[in-house]
């Protein structure tokens, strides 16, 4: 059985976070993908967020008629950021069957040796990385715009051991179209009362936000 994982603050949920997963359970036969909604994201700290449980629901909402896809409140129970080594130690004693398979973008996946426990976040799952077509390793070289900081005096035998990752088994790259959706200008657009562009976000969700002046 393989399932997946997919976090994030979804705040709000888009295409963006949609058309990928669907993607890439289709590609690699996933039995589900587990939306994780987090309370306190590790990666975002300052930043306002909508209220976790609304949240919660845009992902429910969104997901209401989506085979294969659902949600799961664990990340929202914690009092502190969720980490994503000790979600997938949450899964591998809820799921002992499961072969677990962690869906990041390639721009998480670049930036993985920041992450709490990160080589234990590869033994754990394979991850699967959702790519944007033509991306390849030679992103990760140092001195690019998108490497890990290789002034970092960490950077370098972390960036290493990320390559190396990168060519083995643990990680599966998933080329998908560019989604021109950004969630900073949507909640622009929603914070004004007005509806998004169609097709960026499900309706129900808009009607949601709108009810309950998530964004304003």
């Amino acid at each position: 059985m393989k399932i997946g994982l997919f976090g994030g603050s979804f705040d709000p949920i888009h295409r963006g976070h949609l058309d990928p997963v669907r993607e890439a359970r289709r590609r690699l036969g996933l039995e589900r993908v587990i939306y994780l909604p987090t309370a306190i994201p590790p990666h975002k700290p300052g930043r306002r967020l909508a209220p976790p449980l609304a949240r919660y629901a845009m992902v429910e909402i969104a997901l209401l008629h989506e085979e294969g896809l659902e949600t799961s409140a664990y990340e929202l129970t914690l009092d502190r950021p969720a980490y994503t080594a000790e979600t997938l130690e949450h899964f591998q004693r809820l799921l002992p069957a499961a072969e677990l398979h962690l869906l990041i973008g390639s721009d998480s996946f670049r930036e993985l040796p920041h992450w709490v426990r990160w080589r234990e976040i590869a033994a754990a799952a394979r991850l699967v990385v959702l790519s944007r077509p033509g991306w390849d390793l030679a992103e990760l070289a140092p001195g690019t715009a998108t490497a890990p900081d290789a002034g970092d005096s960490r950077a370098r035998p972390e960036l290493a051991e990320l390559t190396a990752l990168a060519g083995s088994d643990r990680v599966l790259m998933v080329d998908r179209p560019a989604v021109e959706v950004s969630s900073t200008r949507l909640r622009q657009i929603l914070a004004r009362g007005e509806r998004p562009p169609a097709g960026s976000m499900p309706d129900l969700v808009v009607d949601f936000v709108h009810k309950y002046n998530l964004y304003r």
